[in-house]
């Protein structure tokens, strides 16, 4: 088996990644930085988001495994303290792995068109001033939306910003993506859903600019501003994360975990 490492760059991830490839070694595992079958991501949250867009384009080849070193590790399997059993099952076992839904992100500007993938989430806010844009759904106009931004999420990324903003938690088996609101304004003359909802697989929601206006992009931890912007469409990608489990860990497990237990 061929493995990568992406660690967040503390004393202890990098410790830990050290001891990770002596013990990989010792078990036959081969590092493969190029093209790893499995990707090990050491540190928390934002450590495999960043793993992800950096092997983005192979998402479809390529399982990832967590080990949890920060405050939060929602997407992370294993602790420090368990690396050694990590290595032993990943060289003996193999692993069960579970497929997760993607957002597609097709950007339309004046030039050209980009396309981009997101684990978590899509995150759309005016710059300057207060966020105005239409929300067509399935190429039906929906809402005149304004307010500080828009959250488009994946199940998996709906305990992320989405539940900061009172978006619902989604199973990641249910494919769908939520759309949730940032600070909408709603009043006699301004009118909006006021809460979240979710599109499923085969459905899209198109935004577009409805002033001049400078916009910021986020990809989970990719941020980017453009003015030239003429519409975005957002939409369940035909194809899924996958992560490799050596042992169970329901994701209601995980949710619990994360945000009920102290």
């Amino acid at each position: 088996m061929k493995y990568a490492i992406i660690d967040r760059g503390d004393q202890l991830s990098k410790s830990l990644a050290e001891q990770f490839h002596l013990l990989a070694a010792e078990r036959g595992l081969t590092r493969h930085d190029d093209a790893p079958d499995i990707i090990v991501s050491i540190g928390g949250d934002g450590t495999l988001l960043q793993a992800f867009h950096k092997y983005v384009d192979r998402v479809t080849d390529v399982s990832f495994v967590g080990i949890h070193t920060g405050h939060l590790g929602f997407y992370a399997d294993w602790k420090a303290d368990e690396l050694e059993e990590l290595v032993t099952m990943m060289a003996e076992e193999t692993p069960h792995i579970v497929r997760y839904p993607l957002a597609e992100i097709a950007v339309e500007t004046v030039e050209q068109n980009y396309y981009y993938l997101a684990l978590n989430e899509f995150t759309l806010k005016g710059v300057d001033a207060t966020l105005v844009v239409q929300l067509r759904v399935n190429d039906e106009s929906f809402e005149m939306f304004r307010g500080d931004g828009i959250v488009i999420s994946t199940p998996s990324g709906s305990t992320a910003y989405n539940k900061s903003v009172g978006g619902a938690i989604v199973h990641p088996s249910i494919e769908s993506l939520q759309i949730a609101e940032i600070a909408s304004i709603n009043n006699r003359v301004y009118r909006t859903l006021g809460s979240s909802f979710l599109l499923p697989q085969h459905h899209h929601c198109d935004i577009s600019s409805k002033k001049d206006q400078r916009l910021l992009l986020t990809i989970d931890h990719l941020s980017f501003q453009r003015t030239d912007i003429r519409s975005i469409r957002c939409s369940v990608s035909t194809r899924k994360v996958s992560f490799a489990r050596y042992r169970p860990f329901p994701f209601w497990n995980r949710v619990r975990d994360a945000f009920v237990d102290m």
